[in-house]
């Protein structure tokens, strides 16, 4: 069956949004409209991106008649009003984690797209690395035993110094946990997602290294900056460690840090089981490690040796890397077959997963401040698995 091609509006032109907008492109989307922080900006950004109009804002463009799906790219604070005016807009909504600031707002938004013609998605894109849909595979099918340890970090160093500093740091647009919220919630989801197991219990620690920071809410992601201006007092968090209980009775921790010098994008996740333990690591995809008693595999990202579920997303021959963006054109290339289809494929994130990673961000701030475990309220919501 042929379809016409989805009328794409990208709200949010820094990093993240150009990342979607190249995989909008790819999965066949037509870019008709980017909103940024000023009208000039998005001018600028439509004739980079080869937009065919820059919208004044992103309200507008939420609500424009001429688009199809909208993908929400800006600072945190203003996710749920526009993922809130798109969907009532009768848009197709994708939306940058956090879903929101915080639970009450994410479960309002869960509701919202539950009644919405639309559909809604939330990009944790590291579920469509074929070597981690492999993982899932063989956790699924009961090769590691029952896991009893689930490990790893997520350590970056693009905050390290004084003079680093992004909107993600504002507690007023970034929200109360920065590092946590921003990729903790990536391995969260992860976790949950290869396990197949949530976790319940947090005991949590947090510290904010950087205690001052040059004010420049305005650099992008991942931008170095000078120690010219002026400065800002800083409250959110660099560093979390988390211990955690899951609901089939697994232990586990992570490290999260966003001042780990060296450390450019390292999401590392083990699970032990009581036959075998698998390894992943993000800066290494074409790798999955398996261990057992007696030896160890590496299985590698060949179509030709990888399990169905794996070789979907195995969209080039062994020894032919995939990587970070290649996981974002699957993901949305899948919501865009969700949108014309309205069927999902199979672990498609969805608003309720978005919701899920608010609420287990929320019980490690409390844990952190109370010094004490705290239960993470289970879901309510079908979350995409």
């Amino acid at each position: 069956m042929a379809f016409e091609p989805l009328r794409v509006g990208i709200a949010g032109t820094g990093f993240i949004g150009r990342v979607h907008a190249r995989s909008a492109r790819l999965a066949g989307g037509r870019l008709v409209a980017v909103a940024a922080s000023s009208q000039e900006s998005a001018e600028q950004a439509a004739a980079a991106l080869g937009a065919e109009r820059a919208c004044a804002s992103a309200e507008e463009l939420a609500a424009s008649p001429d688009i199809d799906v909208v993908h929400i790219c800006t600072p945190n604070h203003l996710h749920r009003p526009l993922a809130e005016a798109a969907l009532a807009a009768g848009k197709h909504v994708v939306c940058e984690k956090p879903l929101a600031l915080d639970a009450a707002e994410a479960e309002t938004l869960v509701a919202t797209a539950a009644e919405a013609a639309g559909q809604a998605g939330v990009p944790f894109v590291y579920r469509f690395y074929p070597t981690v849909r492999e993982a899932r595979e063989r956790v699924a099918r009961g090769d590691l035993g029952a896991i009893t340890l689930l490990h790893g970090t997520y350590l970056q160093d693009w905050l390290l110094r004084p003079e680093d500093d992004n909107w993600r740091v504002d507690e007023s647009t970034g929200g109360a946990s920065r590092a946590f919220a921003d990729i903790g919630s990536h391995w969260c989801d992860l976790a949950e997602f290869i396990s197949g197991q949530r976790l319940t219990r947090v005991s949590a620690r947090t510290a904010t290294v950087v205690g001052e920071r040059s004010s420049d809410s305005a650099r992008r992601a991942f931008a170095g900056g000078d120690s010219s201006g002026e400065t800002r007092a800083v409250s959110t968090e660099d560093v979390a460690l988390v211990q955690f209980e899951t609901d089939a009775g697994a232990l586990g921790s992570v490290v999260v840090s966003q001042v780990s010098a060296g450390r450019k994008n390292r999401l590392w996740i083990e699970l032990d089981g009581t036959e075998s333990a698998l390894a992943f690591d993000q800066e290494e995809p074409e790798r999955l490690w398996v261990g057992r008693r007696d030896a160890e595999e590496i299985v590698r990202r060949d179509p030709e040796s990888l399990s169905p579920p794996a070789r979907r997303y195995a969209t080039l021959p062994g020894g032919h890397p995939q990587g970070y963006a290649d996981c974002f054109d699957a993901f949305v290339a899948d919501f865009y077959e969700a949108a014309r289809t309205g069927e999902p494929p199979a672990g498609l994130p969805v608003f309720a997963d978005g919701l899920r990673t608010v609420r287990i961000t929320e019980s490690v701030l409390e844990s952190a401040a109370s010094g004490e475990w705290v239960e993470v309220p289970a879901a309510q919501e079908a979350v995409a698995r």
